[in-house]
């Protein structure tokens, strides 16, 4: 007999869901019980509108497997659009448990052939699109915590390997990556007041996005070997993140790939010097070196040759 499903009765919105890792979550967050509000603007690679409803196909795959879930069409990078995403989970099921922030798109260029409009545009949707909806969702939890009805709220944002050791050819991206990182550690420190919890993942997924990018380690394998790349793979440890089940679990960086999931200790003290006085530039210089030589190695930048 099968335990009780991890996320019953929680409303779960997810951001980026119709197609890729946000469906793939999309699917799993209902497997588990929950009602979800599935956004989508259906846009294309770049950002630019899409001929139909993704977000209305992963509805209807939801529904036909007996579960329940709304589509939202909406700019999650507008105010607007970010407080309509929350009220409709509010005016549909009566209710937000968990956010996860997913959307986003690539407009991939080396930094001296970067345009000031794909590096707006990017940080637009990744970076404002976590922002806004972390906001009004803070905003309603707030309110109920004042009221005397603590929630037990999850966010779950997205991050990348990009953000974390940067990727040649998408600075854009990269930037708004390592943002949504800081984003998340301030978020946990601030709501965990208001029984909010918010952690990030860093996945490794073929997406539309990666797939392209990465076409060599991202190709699907033969039948009978695991796909270690399917974006499915992901979704387990980012509904586990979105359930009560999490409790205590905060600030937190994930990655995930396959079978594998690495808990990111981030930035820490390395070796250090101090003088005591104002250094000389050259005692900088030959102190930052000693230090350098004991330090670790960085691991290595994505899409470096």
């Amino acid at each position: 007999m099968s335990g009780p499903l991890l996320c019953e009765g929680r409303v779960v919105i997810v951001t980026g869901a119709g197609r890729g890792l946000g469906r793939a979550h999309a699917l799993a967050y209902a497997a588990e019980g929950a009602r979800v509000v599935v956004n989508d603007l259906g846009v294309g690679l770049d950002g630019t509108p899409g001929p139909d409803s993704p977000a209305a196909r992963v509805v209807e795959e939801i529904r036909a497997a007996g579960g329940q879930a709304v589509a939202h069409g909406g700019d999650i990078a507008t105010t607007d659009g970010a407080a309509s995403l929350v009220r409709t989970a509010l005016e549909t099921y009566g209710r937000l448990d968990t956010l996860v922030n997913n959307a986003g798109f690539l407009r991939d260029r080396m930094l001296v052939n970067l345009d000031e409009d794909d590096w707006d545009a990017v940080l637009r949707v990744h970076l404002k699109g976590h922002f806004l909806p972390l906001k009004h969702a803070a905003a309603h939890w707030r309110s109920q915590a004042k009221e005397g009805r603590t929630p037990r709220a999850r966010v779950v944002n997205t991050s990348s390997g990009a953000g974390l050791l940067g990727s040649v050819g998408q600075g854009n991206y990269s930037a708004a990556k390592a943002g949504i990182i800081g984003l998340t550690l301030v978020a946990a420190a601030e709501l965990g007041r208001y029984g909010v919890q918010v952690n990030a993942i860093a996945p490794a997924a073929r997406t539309r996005m990666t797939e392209r990018t990465f076409a060599d380690t991202m190709a699907a394998p033969g039948a009978d070997s695991f796909d270690a790349m399917a974006p499915e793979n992901v979704s387990p440890l980012v509904v586990w993140l979105g359930a009560s089940a999490s409790t205590g679990v905060t600030g937190r960086v994930f990655e995930t790939e396959g079978g594998r999931i690495t808990v990111m200790e981030g930035w820490r003290p390395g070796p250090t010097a101090d003088k005591g006085a104002r250094w000389t530039p050259s005692e900088a210089g030959d102190t930052a070196l000693k230090l350098l030589a004991e330090a670790e190695v960085p691991g290595a930048v994505y899409g470096a040759e």
